[in-house]
């Protein structure tokens, strides 16, 4: 069993999956560690530590403990009939961004919709999350975060939901030793080939977090599409 659960996004096996998971030394989807590139002038490895355990992914509901009552089994379920309920979400181009520090995939322009749908998670499948510890909540607390932000995480677990969601597939955690400009550079440079002319959010991934913090893919739910 783990020790927490999330819903991601996460691509479909392919090519852009598997570059990802190089990239980050960890296939979610196989639960294996993998070799990492070999970048002249780029620690890959000390730049992806910190994203390395969730995987490649966008997060949509953020991970929790499961309520006291809930089980896995009836989250995963509830997850189906969720999916099979919403739309897929056309979103268009990918480009790799440095805002807030650090290398991420983000559309180059997000459509309605799928900040609809990231909403929709939260709030669908929330019966299933155990309230935030007394620790949790001062740990978010160090973030500096807005009125309203504060609130969202006491009423949902996380503070970066509805209007102050922002799609984004995290690629390395902060900058601080490198020029910002020359990471994003070389890795638009190796993601491109690989890279969706349009990415579509077809399906929602159920993730659990095993004892040693690692994120697998438990089970991916096809949204409908119209």
């Amino acid at each position: 069993m783990f020790q927490r659960y999330a819903i991601f996004y996460t691509p479909a096996a392919g090519p852009f999956a598997d570059f990802a998971a190089a990239w980050l030394g960890w296939n979610s989807a196989t639960g294996q560690a993998i070799v990492q590139p070999d970048i002249a002038g780029l620690d890959v490895e000390q730049i992806t530590a910190r994203p390395r355990k969730y995987g490649f992914h966008a997060t949509l509901k953020a991970p929790f403990h499961l309520a006291h009552t809930a089980k896995p089994d009836a989250l995963r379920d509830a997850l189906d009939e969720f999916a099979q309920k919403r739309s897929a979400v056309a979103m268009g181009a990918l480009h790799v961004s440095t805002t807030h520090g650090f290398l991420a995939l983000r559309p180059v322009d997000a459509p309605p919709a799928l900040r609809d749908l990231a909403a929709a998670v939260v709030t669908g499948l929330d019966s299933f999350r155990a309230p935030l510890s007394a620790d949790d909540i001062a740990r978010r607390r160090k973030s500096r975060l807005t009125p309203r932000q504060d609130q969202q995480m006491l009423d949902w677990g996380y503070p970066h939901i509805f209007d102050d969601f922002n799609f984004h597939m995290t690629l390395s955690g902060p900058l601080r030793r490198i020029p910002q400009e020359t990471a994003q550079s070389q890795l638009q440079s190796l993601i491109a080939p690989v890279l969706p002319a349009a990415l579509c959010i077809d399906a929602l991934t159920l993730m659990g977090e095993d004892r040693q913090g690692m994120f697998h893919q438990i089970h991916r739910a096809r949204l409908c599409k119209k």
